[in-house]
């Protein structure tokens, strides 16, 4: 089954490319919605989104372990939308407290993805997967914003990796940077 996945910045138009792409596939689709409502303004965020996402599709609300949770809700989907990878390591960022060990939130993190791409490999669907690209900016001055960077660019290499095709989306515009 094929995978896509679709990187850029905030608000470069990645969730529309994901939901038109999920269109022309024509089948049943499982939306993954990974974001938490911490505070007012992500409530409204997500109540958007909600009322965008056509109301056919199914959506699961997975915070992590989203590659075990997929395969347990895939039902009639042939297409599974994850949206997204940022908040998803957000989410596993948050089960730490700051001080804690680099490599056990490394391992975390690696161990989600590493599911996912399993998960990818053994679901008969196909898979649209968005995620923002944070290594084009500055370096962040704190280390967890630096850790959190530097595990989001892996995680986006793995999952590129298993990808057939992976866009940018620059202004609205998607930029194949590798094509099936």
């Amino acid at each position: 089954m094929k995978s896509i996945l679709i990187i850029g910045g905030a608000r470069s138009g990645k969730s529309r490319l994901a939901q038109e792409l999920a269109l022309e596939s024509g089948g049943d689709i499982l939306f993954v919605a990974t974001a938490e409502a911490g505070d007012e303004e992500m409530k409204q965020r997500i109540e958007k989104h909600r009322k965008a996402r056509p109301s056919a599709w199914v959506t699961l609300e997975a915070t992590t372990q989203i590659g075990s949770q997929i395969t347990k809700n895939i039902g009639t989907a042939k297409t599974v939308i994850i949206d997204c990878i940022t908040l998803l390591l957000n989410n596993i960022f948050q089960q730490f407290d700051e001080a804690a060990d680099e490599n056990l939130i490394e391992e975390a993190v690696l161990t989600e993805i590493k599911e996912l791409i399993d998960c990818q490999n053994h679901v008969a669907a196909d898979f649209i997967i968005v995620s923002n690209e944070l290594g084009l900016g500055i370096v962040p001055a704190d280390r967890v914003s630096r850790l959190y960077r530097d595990l989001l660019g892996r995680a986006n290499q793995m999952l590129a990796e298993r990808a057939d095709e992976v866009y940018m989306l620059l202004a609205g515009i998607p930029v194949p940077i590798k094509k099936a």
